[in-house]
């Protein structure tokens, strides 16, 4: 087992002490750098570059050649899953993700298989691996898949939505076919994520991505209900060492503390809500991961600088706190101003970790 040289990561998400505070991006292997474009040209596509470890392990590696970031995150994709069901994932360019294949009956879900995660998604663990060993203990590896509620937002509009009229018309007028669907998912995303732990990831991230987009009774109902599941399956211990699991619900503030109660080591907060009190709301029971406007790295290195900062103080002294974008780095972004970002976090942290 390799020895992690830079550990504070996993130490920030164990509310252990560390000596700054870490700081990833999420979609940090991504479109704003030039090199990612490069060996997406020289794939073909995404799907192909999701697809060949060696691949994704290239554009993985990518963000921390160019900065000091304290974690890799797996380069995939949040479809995966329905697309070892047999649903048929493809890209259309502008358009986003599509499915051939829509599920969006009792029928057409109690159809579906759940997938064999060494098999049917064995080159993601390919990748895993592939990954880890070129990492070589350098920063942490994250593995990651899509929450039940999220994934079937796609399943059954058969690509993205903005208002997804069908799928809660499903959930409304179906909710046993909903429940369902979001069984046969969160078993999927359990053996998925426990495969990825065995492969080498030695942390997981499940990315509510729509959860936000429910009502309060919805949200605990058909999300975080399944998300609950998930956790209660997965490996916590490998390599000697915890795996801690972040949840983030992408306009989940209303659900902090039902979030926390879930036994994850950590929650993934958007950019709405005020880090210092959603620190106060959950106490010590998780870390917390976030939470700078993605938008905020258009503007001008100062101006990063000072945004930076702000969070910094209202998030306050000790450990607990992973700094992230409150969402996934967009594709504009100049990588000059992602360096100043990264730089910012670990130059302005120091100072809150002194008594440590």
């Amino acid at each position: 087992m390799t020895t992690l040289k830079n550990d504070r990561f996993l130490r920030a998400l164990l509310k252990q002490p560390v000596d700054v505070t870490p700081v990833w991006m999420m979609r940090q292997a991504g479109r704003y750098l030039p090199e990612y474009r490069a060996s997406r040209a020289k794939a073909g596509d995404f799907m192909s570059l999701c697809m060949n470890p060696e691949f994704a392990c290239e554009v993985t590696l990518q963000p921390l050649e160019r900065y000091p970031l304290d974690a890799a995150i797996l380069f995939s994709d949040i479809l995966t899953i329905p697309d070892a069901m047999g649903l048929g994932l493809y890209f259309e360019t502008g358009e986003g993700p599509r499915f051939r294949n829509v599920v969006d009956t009792p029928e057409a879900i109690e159809a579906l298989p759940i997938p064999d995660a060494n098999d049917d998604l064995g080159y993601v663990m390919d990748a895993v691996r592939t990954i880890r060993r070129e990492l070589n203990g350098r920063v942490p590896l994250i593995g990651f898949a899509g929450s039940p509620w999220t994934l079937a937002t796609y399943m059954v509009e058969g690509g993205s939505s903005k208002d997804f009229r069908k799928c809660k018309a499903l959930m409304y007028n179906n909710p046993q076919a909903m429940h369902m669907l979001l069984d046969k998912l969160a078993q999927s995303v359990t053996s998925y994520l426990n495969a990825q732990i065995l492969a080498g990831a030695q942390a997981v991230q499940i990315f509510d991505s729509w959860g936000g987009s429910l009502s309060d009774v919805a949200y605990q109902t058909f999300s975080l209900a399944y998300m609950q599941k998930i956790v209660d399956g997965l490996i916590r211990e490998h390599e000697g060492r915890r795996v801690p699991v972040i949840l983030f619900t992408k306009g989940g503030g209303l659900w902090l503390e039902s979030m926390a109660d879930t036994g994850v080591e950590a929650l993934g907060l958007d950019w709405t809500c005020d880090i210092g009190s959603a620190r106060q709301r959950v106490g010590d029971k998780v870390a917390l991961q976030g939470n700078m406007d993605p938008s905020v790295l258009y503007a001008s290195p100062d101006s990063i600088r000072d945004e930076v900062a702000r969070i910094l103080a209202s998030y306050g002294t000790g450990t607990g706190h992973v700094f992230n974008l409150g969402h996934g780095i967009t594709p504009q972004v100049d990588p000059e101003h992602a360096g100043a970002f990264i730089n910012a976090v670990h130059e302005l942290s120091a100072k809150y970790h002194e008594q440590n």
